[in-house]
């Protein structure tokens, strides 16, 4: 396979248009670096780089410096894009964020509309894993997306052209340029889930990545129909009071398509927090079973084969 045709026909597939500015998030590390090789061998004059810098470790600063020259080796303007996270919760889910904020904002400085990402197969393969090892229903197997509004800014759009590359074949572009890839130590730290599945994975040659990551994209578009189709029965079976403060549904989908007609429906009226699946599946089952429930603020009633909704009373104090 030629990667850089490749490159560039999922770039125009994912709506990139001809001279547009790409931007690239470039970490330093070995897949990061083929995205800007392959991008910077097709389109020298469109790309744009940005280094995020979670100043999560030392060498950080020193790994972002390393971009910065070899973007200045190739003719390619870049930025280092320094951050801080929030206090409290899931240290890699906060670097997230935060990282996409910083992206998102730095694309709207540089009026630059579409951002690149190097997630690969290797990746969705091993979320895959990840997911099915947490009982992770449909919509969390499935794989993501190769384009999407960045998150948190509409306006700006996400797209990840390698994600059907394996990771080996990656890290042939960096050899093959003379460069050397940054190595995060967070990668094979068994602290984290993804160092331990990638471990796993490393250690089971039975384990096929790009089959793996075949069968995300089909479960993708699996919860793509079954999202479809709840929407067909929430407008076919769901009436709402004049003010939406009440919801009355009438289930008649297949037991998947109402659990989430159910999550929208909870959605919509919750005043105290999201409820995560095994809230909501406990719920379903109350309800299926005629029994009265309360979840995330919304007081949940069965009634003559019915299902209504409506805000729960204030909770007596003391």
């Amino acid at each position: 396979m030629n990667l850089a045709v490749h490159f560039a026909q999922e770039c125009a597939r994912l709506g990139l248009g001809e001279g547009e500015t790409l931007g690239l998030a470039v970490s330093g590390g070995p897949d990061s670096l083929a995205l800007l090789v392959l991008a910077q061998q097709l389109m020298p004059a469109s790309i744009h780089v940005a280094t995020v810098d979670h100043g999560l470790r030392p060498e950080a600063a020193q790994e972002a410096a390393m971009v910065a020259e070899v973007c200045n080796d190739l003719g390619v303007p870049h930025d280092i894009l320094p951050v801080e996270l929030e206090e409290g919760g899931n240290i890699q889910a906060r670097a997230r964020a935060a990282r996409y904020k910083a992206l998102g904002n730095w694309a709207q400085r540089r009026e630059i509309r579409t951002v690149a990402t190097a997630h690969h197969a290797d990746d969705i393969a091993e979320t895959l894993l990840m997911r099915l090892n947490r009982g992770s229903g449909l919509r969390g197997l499935g794989a993501m997306r190769d384009r999407s509004p960045m998150p948190g800014r509409s306006d700006i759009v996400l797209i990840r052209p390698l994600l059907t590359l394996p990771r080996a074949e990656l890290a042939e572009v960096v050899e093959r340029a003379g460069l050397t890839a940054v190595d995060d130590p967070s990668n094979s730290d068994p602290a984290y889930d993804r160092a331990r599945i990638r471990m796993g994975m490393a250690g089971a040659n039975w384990l096929d990545p790009m089959r793996l990551a075949t069968s995300a994209l089909h479960l993708r578009d699996a919860a793509d129909i079954l999202e479809f189709a709840a929407r067909h029965e929430f407008a076919a079976q769901v009436t709402m009071s004049e003010d939406g403060s009440q919801f009355a549904y009438n289930p008649a989908g297949p037991r998947a398509v109402r659990f989430r007609v159910l999550e929208e429906l909870v959605a919509r009226l919750a005043t105290e927090g999201t409820p995560r699946g095994e809230q909501l599946a406990r719920l379903m089952e109350a309800l299926e079973t005629g029994q009265k429930a309360t979840l995330s603020g919304v007081m949940c009633t069965p009634r003559a084969g019915s299902w209504h909704f409506t805000a729960a009373p204030p909770r007596s104090e003391g």
